[in-house]
């Protein structure tokens, strides 16, 4: 049975240093956070163990610093971002196990926050190297001193294998973030018992990015929403021209393979039947809407290619989604960040936040998507903060960091 950070509480924190593993990675845009959501996410259990009376060590990574300091992914602006949003004290290290992070984790009073650098600034931490990832984990829990704890509350972190989410968990006594539980919750309800119909709408540029996850979801779903960018591998799969629009040849098989065993159970494949197809790859590029049989009949021909689903495509998946009881989303349905092929991506959210049906935005580019087009985050029944880790637990794969924690 896994032990939770309430479980921590009740045990007694008052005086003890707790390292939490938090996430963190948020986008960040001339040294300021553009997106707060996964800050805002994970204050909870902090705020909780601060309350408690606890010294609250956070570590946590942004980007992919290559193992080495990197002025552009440091915490920084994070912390500053923190301290706005919470009452709590929030103070930073400038390192993450050196001389700033000893002298200020000794200094951590109780009831303070007190945010280590970037952990990806020691390649340690995603070391392949067992003996490495062991070195950083050690010097990681030394921090929190005699009668130390960890609590792992960084969803979007726990499919890795790395020091401070699998390794550090055996160096003190281990506990489970509300965060994560919380995620784990609405997972198993979407993989064991979600209720009917239920609809899986994925979007996304590659095919290969979700493989695992449409065979396994396949047999379990009721409807299977196709949009994005992995649209034209389907689209060629089927022999259709699709100008200058991403593909994976590779995958041709793949989907045909896909679109074979939807048949066979019973899963309703729907893939768009319009695309917005664009002269070049640019938010004020020209563009029309086209059927999917005639991609390359438009005015740019063999050289356009597609950046959204288009208006037909887009009714049929918001009909497909009302009609649903649970609704599972992963993945924009086009180029989002440029308003003009925003149109299908913010049709499949509107659907989602009107529908009575239990509904699931399944992290990265969809939950930012639905705080970038300004949706109200409470019209969703949980929004992930772990896209990755989302969509290896629908593989079936085991998460390390949640395999650490003895679930």
């Amino acid at each position: 049975m896994t032990s939770t950070v309430d479980d921590l509480i009740a045990e007694g924190v008052s005086g003890r240093t707790v390292l939490v593993r938090s996430d963190l990675n948020v986008p960040l845009a001339e040294g300021a956070v553009t997106d707060d959501g996964r800050i805002r996410a994970s204050l909870p259990v902090l705020e909780k163990l601060a309350a408690a009376g606890a010294g609250v060590l956070v570590t946590a990574h942004l980007g992919r610093p290559k193992g080495e300091p990197n002025p552009a992914f440091s915490l920084g602006p994070v912390a500053s971002r923190m301290a706005e949003l919470t009452q709590v004290p929030v103070k930073r290290a400038d390192d993450l196990v050196g001389d700033s992070a000893h002298t200020a984790a000794k200094g951590l009073e109780a009831g303070e926050i007190l945010l280590l650098e970037n952990v990806r600034f020691d390649a340690r931490e995603t070391s392949k190297d067992d003996g490495e990832r062991a070195e950083l984990a050690t010097e990681l829990a030394s921090l929190t001193g005699e009668n130390g704890a960890y609590v792992n509350d960084a969803f979007g972190a726990v499919h890795r294998k790395h020091a401070s989410v699998y390794d550090v968990a055996s160096r003190l006594p281990a506990y489970q973030g509300d965060l994560v539980a919380t995620e784990l919750d609405v997972l198993k309800k979407l993989t064991e018992t979600p209720e009917r119909p239920y609809t899986v709408v994925l979007g996304g540029s590659k095919v290969s990015d979700k493989l695992n996850v449409i065979e396994n979801l396949i047999p379990k779903a009721d409807a299977l929403l196709i949009g994005g960018g992995m649209v034209f591998t389907f689209a060629k799969a089927l022999g259709y021209g699709i100008g200058k629009s991403l593909v994976e040849e590779d995958k041709l098989e793949t989907v045909r393979g896909f679109m074979q065993l939807a048949q066979e159970q019973g899963c309703k494949l729907v893939l768009p039947t319009d695309i917005v197809m664009a002269a070049s790859f640019a938010a004020d590029a020209e563009h029309q809407v086209l059927p999917v049989e005639k991609l390359e009949t438009g005015s740019h021909g063999a050289e356009a290619l597609g950046l959204d689903i288009g208006p037909d495509t887009a009714k049929a998946f918001a009909s497909e989604i009302a009609a649903s009881k649970t609704v599972f989303w992963n993945g924009p349905m086009g180029v989002f960040e440029m308003e003009a092929f925003a149109t299908g991506t913010a049709a499949v959210a509107e659907a989602l936040s009107g529908t009575d049906g239990f509904t699931v935005v399944g992290g990265g580019d969809s939950a930012a998507a639905v705080r970038a087009l300004g949706f109200d985050e409470t019209r969703f029944g949980h929004i992930s903060t772990g896209g990755g880790a989302s969509l290896e637990y629908l593989e079936g794969k085991t998460l390390p960091g949640i395999e650490a924690l003895g679930a």
